[in-house]
């Protein structure tokens, strides 16, 4: 336990950006698992409302995954992971017509 007031609120600060950093990271999980969902939906029922809807969860993803990379809750190069799979994924839907 910490004896010092300067460590305990590191303590406190820690507490609160884990769970900041875990909000994010369960909206990235949401937000792709949303995407793909909506892929399959087109896929089912090819119509511009469909493309519209995947296209606009993907900026959706990209932007939280970017505004994440920023804060350093993901490293960058899992971001680019991320976004590089969610985008080949809507790539094959949408040009397979």
């Amino acid at each position: 336990m910490a004896n010092n007031k300067s460590a305990k609120k590191r303590i406190q600060i820690a507490e609160r950006n884990r769970l900041i950093n875990k909000s994010y990271k369960s909206t990235v999980r949401t937000l792709t698992k949303k995407t793909i969902q909506n892929c399959e939906e087109y896929k089912k029922n090819p119509n511009e409302d469909n493309e519209n809807l995947v296209k606009t969860s993907l900026n959706k993803a990209f932007s939280l995954i970017d505004k994440a990379v920023k804060k350093n809750i993901l490293h960058k190069n899992n971001g680019a992971n991320k976004k590089s799979r969610i985008n080949k994924f809507v790539k094959t839907i949408l040009t397979s017509k």
